[in-house]
């Protein structure tokens, strides 16, 4: 697994071409299924919108696109460049568009798309999310404040449970794995049991 840059949340922004309204929302997504909940939210919201136009990348590989009724090429694919082309994944953009009465021909409505898309997905919030195993931890009171220091050099807490013992759930980066497990030996000498019940998953790491 690789590191990927995705959107965190939703980013809206509306242009206006020769009084045709665009509206383009981009959002994170993880799954075909989750983009096709978006896109339903989306065309539910401007259900009185001539077009809901729309395209999304997944870190997998798979893309879509609908030009949903505009003229072959001319919107879906745009908007699914304009993704591929900003190096994201893990998004869907929905540019609704609100006839204004005036046709803007093949170009115009390629570069209105375009534009829209672009704005919206530039204007989103970048997170660079990385390859993560999470590993759960119990130790002494006593060592917890300790522990949280020492876990804050690799990694990351996701939960914390306070019970007789502390356990405490956190993802460390895959490649800060090896030197997390040496210093745990190190610093804690067994005092500190690990769950051999390890998970991969995905942590977002990095905001810019």
């Amino acid at each position: 697994m690789e590191n990927y840059v995705t959107v965190d949340g939703l980013c809206e922004r509306e242009i206006t071409v020769e009084r045709s309204r665009f509206i383009a929302v981009t959002a994170h997504v993880e799954t075909e299924g989750e983009a096709a909940e978006f896109i339903a939210k989306k065309r539910a919201q401007f259900h009185d919108a001539r077009h809901n136009v729309f395209a999304y990348s997944l870190k997998d590989g798979l893309t879509r696109f609908s030009d949903d009724g505009e003229p072959h090429g001319t919107a879906g694919k745009p908007i699914l460049d304009v993704i591929v082309g900003s190096g994201v994944t893990d998004v869907c953009v929905v540019v609704t568009r609100y006839f204004g009465g005036v046709l803007l021909g093949t170009g115009g409505l390629v570069r209105a798309y375009s534009s829209s898309a672009k704005m919206s997905l530039e204007d989103a919030k970048k997170v660079t999310v990385v390859p993560s195993t999470k590993y759960t931890l119990t130790c002494a009171y006593s060592d917890y404040e300790y522990l949280t220091k020492t876990i804050a050099r690799f990694g990351e807490i996701v939960d914390t449970d306070f019970t007789e013992e502390v356990a405490v759930t956190i993802a460390v980066i895959d490649t800060e794995e090896d030197a997390f497990l040496e210093t745990l030996h190190k610093v804690f000498y067994g005092k500190v049991q690990i769950d051999t019940k390890k998970e991969k998953i995905y942590l977002k790491n990095k905001v810019f």
